[in-house]
């Protein structure tokens, strides 16, 4: 199964709260290197619904967790270790935060911008939505500041994006590719060039998107687990949208 179709798998089961989709594409292709911590949320939602067939896959995946060894990766193992009564359940509190969404924060092009976590609702708020905020009047800056119920998220720049796309070339196969990728890796405007060239193959751009996915979700996951948190586990697909 290529890349791509893993990731949308992967998220529309994870959000979806669909366990047995996960265990079913899992048993039946395997897990790619690149997707560990998307079908690892799908599997903690496959135990938590006691799906069966999850046990196997979650052990296995939670081995290759640890021999890989990512930011983020010894984390998931733990839950899934947990989830499967391996181990003691991590102390950390559960969050209703989506990763995607505060790896953006965490890896924004402005260092040090950053943002706030609403920890009631999980909502992922960046410094400009709360500034404007603010001046309307629907915030107390006073609050955000201060208060309990808002979490601060530092805002780290680019500099693990890079390290990412030099890490993807040394998985580049076809040596051709693999040098032209590395040139690109060199003097100003980077990210764009590394984007265009890789976009030119589209089985290495597959590749580059689910592995820049799984990176980004597992140092998303490494640095709330820092500050004593734990993405909560969604059983249930979310509710439609008030209109």
């Amino acid at each position: 199964m290529a890349s791509e179709e893993w990731r949308r798998l992967s998220r529309v089961a994870v959000y979806g709260g669909d366990g047995e989709t996960v265990v079913a594409v899992v048993s039946a292709t395997g897990v790619p290197e690149i997707a560990l911590h998307y079908v690892g949320d799908g599997l903690l939602i496959a135990l938590v619904q006691d799906v069966e067939g999850a046990g196997g896959p979650a052990g296995e995946l939670a081995g290759r967790l640890r021999a890989r060894g990512w930011d983020g990766d010894n984390e998931m193992a733990d839950q899934l270790e947990w989830a499967l009564g391996l181990a003691a359940e991590p102390p950390l509190r559960d969050l209703d935060v989506r990763l995607d969404e505060l790896s953006m924060l965490l890896e924004g092009n402005s260092i040090d911008e950053g943002g706030r976590i609403d920890l009631e609702t999980g909502e992922v708020w960046d410094q400009s939505a709360i500034d404007y905020a603010i001046e309307a009047g629907e915030l107390d800056p006073d609050t955000v500041d201060e208060s309990d119920g808002w979490l601060y998220v530092p805002g780290n720049g680019s500099r693990d994006g890079y390290h990412d796309m030099a890490d993807f070339v040394a998985t580049v196969t076809d040596p051709q590719r693999a040098e032209r990728l590395k040139r690109s890796l060199t003097g100003r405007g980077v990210f764009k060039r590394f984007a265009s060239l890789v976009s030119r193959w589209p089985d290495e751009l597959d590749r580059w998107r689910a592995f820049a996915d799984d990176r980004q979700r597992g140092r998303a996951r490494f640095w709330l687990a820092s500050v004593g948190y734990r993405p909560a586990i969604h059983t249930q697909p979310p509710p439609p949208p008030s209109n």
